[in-house]
């Protein structure tokens, strides 16, 4: 059986090493503005293929984090003064790979794993 949440209102995401998101819930208008994205854009027109499944990977949980995340706590500078939120430090954030496999399992492929234990 599919549950549904019919919340739109924003939650608190647990990554790991004190660090949290408060995001939106992940709905197809959200990855609609994604794909739209610039750097998805720029790696969708290589008829080469340059870009690895990775660097999609990598460059979408970007551009998804971008627009969901409203909020963060536990993220800080170097002297762990706490940072205020902007689009490029989330690029920087997901560029850390236990924060970026956090982000990627637990929230963007939560939210295309449908199951009886595990839905949206």
């Amino acid at each position: 059986m599919l549950r549904l949440n019919l919340s739109n209102e924003p939650r608190w995401l647990d990554l790991g090493h004190g660090v949290r998101l408060l995001v939106e819930p992940l709905t197809t208008a959200i990855m609609l503005a994604a794909r739209s994205d610039p750097a998805i854009v720029a790696a969708g027109a290589d008829d080469e293929g340059d870009a690895s499944n990775d660097d999609l990977a990598r460059i979408v949980a970007k551009a998804v984090a971008r627009i969901v995340v409203k909020d963060w706590d536990g993220v800080g500078d170097e002297d762990g003064k706490p940072l205020p939120l902007t689009p490029e430090g989330i690029d920087a954030l997901l560029e850390l790979w236990p924060i970026f496999e956090a982000f990627q399992t637990t929230y963007i492929a939560g939210a295309f794993i449908l199951d009886a234990e595990k839905n949206a």
